[in-house]
């Protein structure tokens, strides 16, 4: 049984530790209001953005994962989810002189600036341009460069229960398609929080991994494999300039090549196993 801290147990946090609860590990969840963790979680009051509430970390950590969220989309948000709290979490476990086995940290795939249906894999080039991936690759470098064994784990879009918009977009007619191709990539909470639990598994694990899922797709193509599921109309396609939707932020193709080589298993390895459950819920 190992004993392991979830640190910001928010929407993947919290199934993260439902699983490893389950295989019999002990599990503390972390936040400032722990009231809604699931049965079998042990509840820590903390905030990550102060120093001090870090001072009663349970004891004899096995495995760390930092799975905090910015609470609103601003540089100082996310420099204060990505960076300040890992610096302050690292220090608090270096200080109290806990040796954990491994520490993951939750990136992004933001952390790419590509934007022309680039195929992306670990390897590739990151030069973000925008604040959120800065920050992203900023925590990623305080975990890597940290006095324990980490790994940053590069998030797609996030789904699942709960966080369907697409569904619903095409369910009442509300969605549009660019014309071109406009690649996107996703992940179901339940895989990003198996890959997690995978992570900790791994004897000589890497320093990243990409958690998509098996196949980027395009998200006009999405869209009609929605609707026609639904039974709902198909989405309009832009036809000139002035009437083309917001471009997605991305649009790239990511690699979890080695993710899959390591030995993970996906629950749901295409938009489609992860929507059909969403739909058939």
């Amino acid at each position: 049984m190992a004993r392991v801290l979830i640190a910001g147990c928010g929407y993947v946090g919290g199934a993260l530790a439902e699983m490893m609860a389950a295989d019999g590990h002990e599990v503390w969840g972390m936040r400032r209001n722990p009231d809604a963790l699931p049965p079998g979680v042990h509840r820590l009051a903390a905030d990550l953005r102060d120093p001090a509430s870090l001072d009663a970390l349970p004891p004899a950590l096995d495995y760390v994962a930092y799975t905090a969220t910015a609470d609103a989309s601003t540089d100082e948000a996310y420099r204060a989810a990505y960076v300040d709290g890992p610096r302050n979490l690292l220090a608090a476990l270096a200080r109290q002189g806990q040796r954990p086995r491994r520490v993951v940290f939750t990136s992004s795939t933001s952390v790419y600036a590509q934007q022309h249906g680039e195929w992306v894999d670990e390897d590739s080039p990151t030069e973000p341009a925008s604040f959120t991936g800065r920050r992203m690759l900023e925590g990623e470098r305080v975990f890597l460069g940290g006095p324990f064994a980490a790994t940053a784990l590069r998030l797609g879009g996030i789904y699942g229960p709960g966080r369907a918009s697409l569904v619903e977009k095409v369910r009442t007619g509300k969605a549009e398609c660019a014309p071109g191709p406009s690649w996107s990539n996703r992940i179901h909470r339940d895989d990003a929080a198996g890959a997690l639990r995978h992570v900790f598994s791994l004897e000589g694990a890497a320093s990243v991994y990409l958690c998509v899922d098996r196949e980027p797709g395009d998200l006009c193509n999405i869209q009609r494999w929605l609707a026609r599921r639904l039974g709902a109309l198909e989405p309009r396609v832009a036809t000139d300039s002035s009437d083309t939707p917001r471009r997605t932020r991305s649009n790239k193709r990511c690699s979890s090549a080695r993710l899959a080589a390591s030995g993970y298993t996906f629950r749901y390895p295409t938009f489609r196993e992860g929507f059909e459950a969403i739909i058939s819920g």
